[in-house]
């Protein structure tokens, strides 16, 4: 099996787009250089010395031009925009799970398409991403082949063994990509990368690379630069890169941002899985001095004293809280329990590699490590209930999603190897407690009548064996350790774990392959994930929140079926943690980390988020409403007391939002659903679902067999399929009247600007005097590119077709002016024309009677309806609803669902399910709603909704406003019954009424 890679989601595009966009008027060009071999020894042996032409990259912008573009990529994502240059470090923000990996490695092949770039060297932190990246690049190379018309590219793991590679690096004219941990680089006094060697032809590996002027790619910048020290960040300015783009979820250095997609957009947008927590908590039992070391407490280098989390005697009851103790503290006066009678605070330590706090009590003492604790119920007896939830969220989501080709994988974090595997005094392998366990516990499931179908055709005396195993650092006697990457020896003992499980992760999708269960320590916590994992085990305490983010980043990418495909939507796609916390301290722990790690700053709004919101210019298209306008609404917010000073959401904010009572200046009143969408979004918190509160949705029997459904059901039930008809001489027509307004193509130039240098007690500092009108560079010697070869692989368009356009305009003479972006403007004013034409040209025609959506589907245990059944994600009690409860995904459907209940008119609706799909050219699309409305005369009208917080199409996204036309198409197709079913796009129930008045 192989997975299968998604060449057209917005994201990944734009992503790769914001990138490539800084670059923006740079022509295709590249420097060479020579690589000379040196030395006696080389002479010697081969009587001559040789030369090598060596082919890296070159930048022709000046530092105006990026900064230029830098701002314009900026505006069109809605992030601050740069003042400044400074260094040419960018940042990419995308959430773990959405394909960072992807984005960067196609970033490659695109940037050498439009600007000719070669050299790519990326840069990781460990061992597990060098193996992760060495294995996409593996699985993609097909993919990219058969994407840039199978254009040559080498890769290869930096060896320090093997630095004849570097030297091809050099000088091979074909795409270069080197993957490299920061450990393998970044010590120079004992790392031959920065020694001559004959292998290199007497070079330092080092400087051919320099030469080269890479394009550096760093995958996770907080862990590769090497904190305060900066060895890392040494080791990357030591390659003297061209740029160097930075990819992770949680920066620590935000550089220039040039493109987001944090926690909060890839939830909303489900481009990861849902997040549940199944907690474990232990409750009443308050039977012995429980004590629980959590952290020492440190002023400087000094130790005060310790948190710890105690039984305390509360004013209700006894509660288990964490409070601070020093040296010497009674605790049966620190929780006003006669139980915890001499019980003493000992010596506290926060030493590196002895952390722990000494507990004395009558007849002994105990030195507890962070997490560890004394007077606990029985640990392993915890232990094994969390295996148990485990192996039945397991089996009940396989009961779902074995029928779709989904093979279900758990994934078990664990304290220490021995737990789960040991080794006699011969070296023979023994089952630990957790394996043991768990293979009493799958028995146990086989045998319970809910599972009978999953083990009809086991053989159960080895399937339990069969379905686990461990994945860990493997010494070299192939035993398993607890390692960790601090040395050579180790880094080694993690590769050859690391090489096992990046072999097999594709093996591990597919039903042949029995293992379902991993067990794994900490040494996974990066660098590893599976699109299959759907449930996560803590056995082990989560000691910080960046390590609770990591174990949940395991298992947040979207699963794939048997073909590789990816399957989206929450109702397939939800990851289950089962932890011993209560979710809700789970959830603002999380919250709390993501605040801290990505800069997310929930409950805020600032000045520039306004800045990329959709206006209608003059000239009648869609615009950025920008910084200055951005920041103008932002202060009549604060004046309004809808924020503060410091930006933070006001409840008069929250209380206009829910009452629909936002105050605006009227010159942004077009604006106002986009307006209050985003500050919704501000206003709220991450939210995690309860495991508990997933329940089975039941279908209301007396709305589906009711008669009004039927007539309601057989106006939308009817399959279609499309055709595209293109209008040739008007799209060519729309595209030269395109290129004919497209804005004016600039010369390339070169801008002055003068500056005070001052040198003081605070250092050097510059101070802008005066820029002179820009010089207009003569480029006469350029070398014109294949301009119809260009714009074909852009637009894929007939060079007939292009002739023609290109000849009509009389802007030919823009292209000897500036032929670069001359190529980029038209192929986005060609490409912007296609797409218009793919929906306007669209024509829907019904499949044969036979072909429909049968109401007893509704019924069918395939399509079982699984909803969080909470106040907040569902419409409790639908009465009028075909489900017994509404499962929404936003607060404008929540109020959608709320209002159908409430209105007399409403007789009876439905929320479309998933399974309800219309063909588009874009992807399939599921409308929202189906609601039939009776008027007090008895007239029946029959409405498919689509809910929106716009009705503007301008505020919608492209793809987003595509799949809408093409919705409204396919209805439009279904006119052969009378009264149709109207297809319309809401924002509420009033908006409906309101067609319903004209239909009327």
């Amino acid at each position: 099996m192989k997975l299968h890679f998604e060449p057209n989601l917005d994201y990944q595009l734009q992503a790769i787009d914001a990138v490539c966009d800084l670059f923006r008027g740079q022509e295709t060009c590249r420097t060479e250089f020579t690589v000379t071999m040196r030395g006696e020894a080389a002479q010697l042996t081969l009587g001559v010395a040789e030369s090598d032409l060596g082919v890296g990259n070159r930048l022709s912008l000046l530092d105006e031009q990026i900064l230029k573009n830098l701002a314009d990529v900026q505006l069109r994502h809605g992030l601050a925009p740069a003042s400044a240059l400074g260094s040419e470090n960018f940042t990419v923000e995308m959430e773990t799970g959405t394909g960072k990996t992807y984005v960067y490695l196609r970033s490659i092949f695109e940037l050498n398409k439009r600007y000719g770039f070669s050299k790519f060297v990326i840069v990781v932190p460990s061992v597990a991403i060098k193996e992760g990246v060495y294995k996409t690049l593996q699985m993609t190379e097909e993919h990219f082949k058969s994407m840039y018309a199978g254009v040559p590219f080498d890769f290869f793991l930096y060896d320090s063994g093997k630095l004849g590679q570097v030297r091809n690096f050099a000088t091979s004219a074909s795409i270069q990509i080197m993957v490299v941990t920061v450990g393998a680089i970044n010590k120079k006094d004992v790392n031959n990368l920065y020694k001559d060697s004959e292998k290199t032809g007497g070079e330092k590996p080092i400087d051919l690379i320099k030469a080269t002027r890479p394009i550096v790619i760093v995958d996770e910048p907080q862990s590769v630069d090497g904190g305060l020290q900066g060895s890392g960040k040494q080791a990357l300015d030591a390659m003297n890169p061209l740029c160097t783009l930075r990819y992770s979820a949680t920066h620590t250095d935000k550089h220039h941002m040039v493109f987001r997609l944090n926690a909060l957009d890839a939830y909303e947008r489900k481009l990861v899985k849902q997040i549940e927590v199944a907690s474990a908590t232990v409750e009443s039992a308050h039977n012995k001095a429980f004590v629980r070391f959590i952290a020492p407490v440190t002023r400087g280098k000094s130790v005060v004293g310790a948190k710890v989390e105690l039984d305390v005697q509360g004013a209700t009851g006894v509660q288990r809280k964490i409070v601070e103790v020093c040296d010497g503290d009674n605790l049966e006066q620190t929780t006003k329990r006669a139980i915890y009678a001499d019980f003493r605070i000992g010596d506290i330590s926060a030493a590196k590699d002895s952390t722990y706090v000494e507990l004395r009590f009558p007849g002994g003492e105990v030195f507890l490590q962070p997490g560890q604790a004394h007077g606990d119920v029985d640990a392993l007896a915890v232990q094994r209930e969390m295996i148990r939830r485990t192996i039945k969220e397991h089996l009940d989501k396989e009961i779902r999603l074995r029928p779709m080709g989904v093979k279900v994988l758990s994934l078990f974090f664990i304290d220490e190897v021995s737990r789960y595997r040991q080794y006699d005094a011969d070296g023979n392998p023994q089952k630990g407690d957790y394996a043991r366990i768990f293979e009493e516990e799958y028995k146990r499931a086989a045998k319970l009548p809910a599972y009978t179908s999953l083990f009809a055709e086991v053989d159960l005396s080895h399937a339990a064996e069969d379905v686990h195993n461990g994945y860990f650092s493997i010494d070299k006697k192939g035993g398993w350790t607890d390692t960790a990457e601090n040395n050579a020896g180790n880094r080694d003992n993690a590769e050859r774990a690391y090489n096992l499980i990046m072999k097999e992760k594709e093996k591990l999708l597919g039903f042949e392959t029995p293992l379902k269960f991993i067990f794994s320590h900490s040494a996974l916590k990066e660098g590893w994930d599976n699109p299959n994992v759907f449930q996560i085990c803590t056995l082990r305490n989560i000691q910080s929140e960046r390590e609770r983010r990591q174990t949940i980043g395991r298992g947040l990418r979207l699963c794939v079926n048997q073909q590789g495909e990816r399957l989206r939507g929450f109702e397939v796609n939800t990851l289950t943690v089962i932890a011993t916390e209560d979710y809700k301290e789970f959830a603002a722990k999380l919250q709390k980390e993501i605040e801290e790690e990505t800069g997310i700053r929930f409950g805020v709004v600032e000045p520039h988020q306004f800045a990329a919101i959709a206006v209608i210019g003059a000239d009648g298209r869609a615009v950025p409403l920008g910084v200055d306008q951005s920041t103008a609404l932002w202060e009549h917010l604060k004046a309004t007391g809808y924020v503060d000073a410091h930006c933070k959401v006001q409840d008069a904010l929250k209380t206009a939002l829910k009452d629909n009572k936002l105050l605006l200046p009227a010159a942004f009143e077009a604006q106002r659903a986009q307006i209050a969408e985003l500050l919704r979004k501000a206003s709220g918190r991450l939210e995690i679902k309860n495991a508990d509160d997933r329940k089975l949705v039941a279908v209301r029997k007396s709305v589906l067999v009711s008669p009004e459904f039927k007539a309601l059901w057989d106006r939308v039930k009817q399959r279609t399929t499309y055709r595209v008809a293109f209008d040739n001489d008007k799209l060519v027509a729309d595209c030269i009247t395109a290129v004919q307004k497209m804005p004016q193509v600039a010369r390339a130039r070169l801008q002055w600007r003068k500056a005070d240098i001052a040198i003081g007690k605070g250092g050097v500092t510059a101070k802008e005097t005066s820029v002179a009108t820009p010089v207009v560079l003569d480029e006469s010697n350029v070398e014109l590119p294949d301009l119809l070869t260009d714009l074909q692989d852009r637009t894929q368009l007939t060079r007939r077709t292009l002739t023609n356009i290109l000849t009509s305009t009389g802007r030919l003479d823009d292209f000897k002016r500036n032929p670069q972006e001359f190529i980029e403007v038209v192929s986005q004013a060609i490409n912007h024309c296609k797409r218009l034409a793919l929906v306007k040209g669209i024509k829907y025609q019904k499949l044969g009677a036979e072909e429909y959506w049968a109401q007893e589907l509704f019924e069918d245990p395939k399509n079982v309806l699984m909803g969080y059944l909470t106040e907040a994600s569902a419409r409790m009690n639908a009465q009028k609803s075909v489900f017994e409860h509404v499962v929404v995904d936003s607060a404008v459907e929540w109020e959608f669902a709320d209002q159908l209940e409430k209105n007399e008119a409403v007789k009876l609706y439905a929320k479309l399910p998933g399974w309800f799909k219309v063909p588009t050219p874009l992807g399939t699309y599921n409308p929202d709603w189906a609601v039939l409305i009776q008027h007090e005369d008895g007239e029946r009208l029959y409405f498919v909704v689509e809910t929106k917080g716009s009705v503007i199409a301008d505020a919608l996204r492209p793809t987003e406003a595509g799949k809408i036309a093409c919705g409204e198409a396919h209805f439009a197709a279904l006119t052969a019954q009378e009264p149709a079913a109207k297809y319309v796009v809401a924002r509420t129930v009033g908006d409906v009424m309101g067609y319903a008045s004209v239909s009327g």
